[in-house]
C-alpha cells in the first residue's frame, strides 16, 4: 500500500511539472503569443505567414545599396603625388639645349629644332609643378594637354614658338586600391576609366578563394558598399565602373544560417551554393524531429530594413502541412545568418510526461515486483 501512495505523489509532482518539462523549444503558439507582446517591453515582432507567392520576401543580393555609377573622368588627369614627364621643343633662339645631360642653358641660337626633357616632375602636396623660366604652375584636376598649353603660354614670351610635350609616368590620381583575396594586391592603374569592378578583380590576378564565400566592399570617400562576388556575376547592373580612389577588399566571409528546435540536427550550416533554398534548408536539416516537432510551425528569423533604412526583426512562418508551402518553400530564398526553427509540437508533453514517469516508476516496479516474487 505504501508503494502504491509514492507511485501517486510521484504522479502528482510530474502533472504539476508538466509544464517545466525539458523541450527543443518554443511552440508555434508560444512564438506569435510572444512576438505580439514581447515581455521585455519592446515593440511587437511581425509575423508573416506565408501562404502565396506575394508573402515570399524577394532576394536580398547586396547587404547595402551599391554606390551610384559615376562619369568616367580622363584617363590623364592630373593630381598629387602624380609624376610627369616634360618635353619642350624649341627652334632658333631657345631657352634649353639638350647639353648637360638634361640640365638648363643659357639662351642660345640655334638653326635647327632643340628637344629638352626635364628631369620627372612630381605634383607635390599642393597640387603644384615648378619650371624654370615658367615658375610655379598650379596642375592639380586639369589634364595634361591642358598643362601643355599652361607651359606653352608661360613660355611664349622668352622663346620662339615653343612645344610642349607632358605625359604621366606615374599615375597616382587614376588608380584604385585592391586587397584581400586577390592574387596580386596593391595598386591599380585604371587604364581607360571604364573598367568595371570585376574587371579590376580579373586586372589584379583574380581571386583565391570559392566565389560562393566572397563578399567585395567597395569605399568610395566616406561611402561603403559591399556585394557578393556570386550576385555581381549573376547581376550585370551591379557590376559598375570603378572610380579613381576607390578602394576594393575582397574578403573571405561564408554566409551560413543557424538550425534550432525540434529538427533532425541543430548546427550553424554554410551555404553550398550562392542561393540555398527554405526547401534545401529543411532537407539538409533534417526535416522536422517526429517525436517532437510540429511541422505546421516552421519559422525563418531575420533583420530585414524598414523604409527609413533602419534594421528590424521579421518572422516568417510557413506551414508544412499545406500542399503549397512546399512549392513556397522552394521560392524561398534563405539569407545570411538566418535562424531556421522548427516549432515544438505542443502535443508532445504528455508523450514526455509518461516518458519521464516510465522511468522513474521502473525502479519502483522492478523492485515490487522483486518483493511480490519473494512472498
Amino acid at each position: 500500500m505504501q508503494v502504491k501512495n509514492i507511485v501517486y505523489l510521484i504522479l502528482l509532482a510530474g502533472l504539476a511539472g508538466c509544464a517545466t518539462l525539458p523541450s527543443s523549444g518554443p511552440t508555434g503558439g508560444q512564438i506569435a503569443k510572444t512576438a505580439a507582446a514581447p515581455k521585455d517591453g519592446s515593440a511587437p515582432i511581425q509575423i508573416v505567414l506565408v501562404r502565396t507567392i506575394a508573402d515570399v520576401p524577394g532576394t536580398d543580393v547586396v547587404a547595402t545599396a551599391v554606390l551610384p555609377e559615376l562619369a568616367p573622368p580622363p584617363t590623364d588627369m592630373i593630381g598629387p603625388g602624380d609624376v610627369l614627364d616634360i618635353n619642350i621643343y624649341e627652334a632658333g633662339v631657345t631657352l634649353f639645349s639638350g647639353v648637360g645631360g638634361g640640365g638648363v642653358s643659357q639662351i642660345t641660337a640655334n638653326p635647327g629644332v632643340q628637344v629638352q626633357k626635364l628631369p620627372p616632375t612630381r605634383v607635390d602636396d599642393l597640387g603644384d609643378i615648378t619650371i624654370p623660366y615658367a615658375g610655379t604652375l598650379h596642375v592639380a584636376g586639369i589634364t595634361t594637354g591642358e598643362v601643355e598649353a599652361m607651359i606653352r603660354n608661360a613660355l611664349a614670351r622668352m622663346s620662339q614658338n615653343p612645344q610642349v610635350i607632358v605625359t604621366l609616368s606615374e599615375a597616382i590620381t587614376n588608380s584604385i586600391i585592391v586587397g584581400g583575396e586577390v592574387a596580386r594586391p596593391g595598386r591599380l592603374v585604371l587604364q581607360t576609366n571604364r573598367e568595371k569592378l570585376s574587371d579590376v578583380i580579373a586586372l589584379a590576378g583574380g581571386y583565391r578563394r570559392e566565389a560562393k564565400d566572397l563578399l567585395l566592399r567597395i569605399v568610395r570617400g566616406e561611402q561603403s558598399a559591399d556585394v557578393r562576388i556570386n550576385d555581381l556575376v549573376e547581376n550585370p547592373k551591379l557590376d559598375i565602373r570603378a572610380y579613381p580612389g576607390d578602394r576594393l577588399m575582397l574578403i573571405d566571409d561564408p554566409r551560413t544560417f543557424s538550425i534550432l528546435g525540434a529538427s533532425g540536427r541543430v548546427e550553424q550550416v554554410p551555404f553550398r551554393r550562392s542561393s540555398v533554398s527554405l526547401a534545401e534548408a529543411i532537407a539538409t536539416a533534417g526535416g522536422v524531429n517526429p517525436g517532437v516537432g510540429n511541422p505546421a510551425a516552421i519559422f525563418v528569423f531575420r533583420y530585414v530594413r524598414d523604409e527609413q533604412g533602419k534594421e528590424v526583426p521579421m518572422v516568417y512562418h510557413i506551414n508544412m502541412m499545406r500542399t503549397g508551402s512546399f512549392f513556397l518553400a522552394q521560392r524561398f530564398a534563405m539569407r545570411d545568418k538566418d535562424v531556421l526553427y522548427f516549432g515544438n509540437a505542443a502535443a508532445n508533453q504528455p508523450s514526455k510526461l509518461i516518458q519521464l514517469i516510465s522511468q522513474l516508476f521502473s525502479p519502483i516496479l522492478t523492485v515490487t515486483a522483486a518483493v511480490q516474487a519473494v512472498k
